[in-house]
């Protein structure tokens, strides 16, 4: 099973996605099972580390996030991965535009997709330190729901 989670830069959002998923795949030992990856849909950071300010804040809660660097996703993803999960609306519509009619990877907007609410992970670059704990609570709960479902698909 492989997993790809996006957002706009791939510097706070997605990446944090990434850390916490790849915790939760490793401590119930299918990390030779699922592959994880992270993208943007712009190309303002590739090859760039996440946000400071997330790493710091995924860190508080043992996520290390120091390794990842910014990529752009590409058409070639919807045939790499089989789940692409996109952080908001407006980068689910981005995905969507470059998807290719042969593309098989499932598309959906991450939240919604396990039943979870709000609909969007809201992005918090330009808010303050409170913005990236509430990212990290809805994507740890996300996270066990998705790893959840894959459990029972292995």
């Amino acid at each position: 099973m492989k997993v790809l989670f996006v957002c706009l830069g791939n510097i706070c959002r997605s990446p944090t996605a990434e850390g916490v998923f790849r915790r939760y795949v490793e401590q119930a030992g299918l990390s030779d099972k699922i592959t994880i990856d992270s993208a943007s849909t712009s190309d303002w950071h590739i090859g760039k580390a996440p946000d400071p300010r997330t790493v710091a804040a995924a860190a508080k809660r043992g996520y290390d996030l120091s390794g990842l660097r910014g990529r752009q996703a590409k058409a070639e993803d919807f045939n790499e991965f089989d789940l692409i999960l996109a952080m908001d609306n407006s980068n689910l519509s981005n995905l969507q535009a470059i998807q290719p009619a042969d593309g098989s990877a499932e598309l959906a907007l991450y939240l919604p997709r396990f039943g979870i609410s709000p609909d969007e992970v809201p992005d918090p670059y330009y808010g303050g330190e409170d913005g990236f704990e509430l990212v990290l609570d809805m994507l740890e709960q996300a996270s066990q729901v998705l790893l959840d479902e894959i459990k029972v698909k292995l």
